[in-house]
């Protein structure tokens, strides 16, 4: 790192504090040439490929602005958006590449989707896995129905819902 001060090639970290967000590194720098201090902040990037071939940073931004379209007229907060965006981003990042193909991002869109709201996902789903007939939107709600009837074994058998059965 370049001091900003004296253009000295060389500088010594003194403190490092990460980000709330924990996304980005926050460096207190000196100079050994002529003694300043100065800061940095760390990010890793994170690149969209687009079907195109273009390329441009991931935005969490765009994330919600695209499911917000799916939620419209549905019980879901800016609040949900924000952090359903994150947990995008998180899997992504989580992945551990710097590039991530466009289609990825949906992939990982549709899961955390799923548990928000299941119409939303619906509608998000048949376009973006471009649902051609009525079959298409069935066998997606038959997917659906069959997981929450899983679930609810699942609930059964660990006990959880047991004492609601009792008290029929």
């Amino acid at each position: 790192m370049h001091c900003p001060f004296c253009r000295n090639p060389d500088s010594r970290v003194v403190d490092s504090r990460t980000s709330d967000d924990g996304l980005s590194i926050k460096r207190r720098r000196q100079c050994p040439e002529c003694g300043r201090r100065f800061s940095t902040v760390e990010t890793s990037s994170l690149t969209v490929v687009k079907r195109s071939g273009a390329t441009e940073p991931f935005s969490r931004d765009k994330v919600a602005a695209g499911v917000r379209k799916a939620c419209q007229g549905r019980p879901v907060s800016d609040d949900d958006l924000a952090l359903l965006s994150q947990r995008v981003e998180e899997s992504i990042r989580g992945a551990g590449s710097a590039e991530i193909d466009a289609n990825e991002i949906g992939l990982a869109i549709l899961g955390p989707l799923r548990e928000l709201d299941e119409v939303a996902y619906l509608r998000f789903a048949s376009v973006y896995q471009d649902f051609g007939s009525l079959e298409d939107f069935e066998a997606a709600i038959t997917a659906l129905r069959a997981d929450r009837e899983d679930a609810a074994r699942t609930d059964l058998v660990d006990g959880s819902s047991v004492s609601a059965l009792s008290a029929d």
